[in-house]
């Protein structure tokens, strides 16, 4: 399904569950649509690696679109009052809207710089504005080269309004403490992270601590668990 497609509600049934999930959580809930939006490795993105546009369907325009439908169906309310969001963020209202309100907070996503990087595929292009954001982030990886730190510090720069997130980060098969400390200054230096979310734990995978113990200490030196 293409961003305008999501726009236009042709996936308005997977939107209403997706509602009814969050609301039968009973608590805060993080909702990530469609997350590197700017990388052309996934389907949503609107351009290909070699730089040229994937046309009308993909555009940024209608991404900015289907964003703003996920956001308000996340985050559900009365029928009138969805409709009422609906039309003015520029989509169409079906009929017989039945949707929980939630606590969902909703994660705009990007990378700090566009993949390709050209103009048109730049982070700000697909913002679907601020009433639609609770958390602006990033994703940043350490492979053992250039981490992208200044297209992250731009990122945040760029949404001084809005609390900031890794919603990944992590060492891509390579063990250097440095990336962790690094990012540990940064939480402490910049007063807007609301969470940073290491990627991931499964065991055996290349970015499992487990195989990375200079790393592993520092995260378990530097790094706060939820709830500890």
């Amino acid at each position: 399904i293409t961003p305008a497609a999501i726009a236009s509600g042709r996936g308005d049934a997977f939107l209403v569950q997706l509602n009814r999930a969050v609301a039968d959580f009973s608590g805060l809930v993080y909702v990530r649509p469609l997350p590197e939006m700017n990388a052309h490795w996934n389907d949503y993105c609107a351009y290909n690696r070699d730089g040229s546009a994937r046309g009308s369907k993909h555009s940024t325009v209608a991404f900015r679109k289907a964003f703003r439908r996920i956001a308000i169906f996340a985050r559900g309310g009365s029928a009138a009052n969805v409709a009422q969001r609906l039309r003015k963020a520029g989509v169409p209202v079906p009929a017989n809207l039945d949707l929980a309100p939630t606590e969902a907070r909703i994660v705009w996503n990007p990378q700090g710089y566009g993949a390709p990087d050209v103009r048109g595929n730049s982070a700000q292009a697909y913002y679907p504005g601020d009433g639609y954001v609770d958390v602006v982030a990033n994703d940043l990886y350490d492979q053992g080269f250039n981490a992208a730190w200044e297209a992250n510090e731009a990122l945040y720069r760029a949404h001084r309004n809005k609390p900031y997130a890794l919603a990944e980060w992590g060492l891509w098969g390579i063990d250097d403490p440095a990336f962790v400390e690094k990012m540990a200054a940064f939480v402490k230096s910049h007063g807007r992270i609301e969470f940073l979310a290491y990627f991931n734990s499964k065991p055996g995978a290349i970015w499992d601590l487990q195989s990375k113990p200079r790393s592993r200490a520092a995260y378990r030196r530097l790094i706060t668990p939820l709830g500890r």
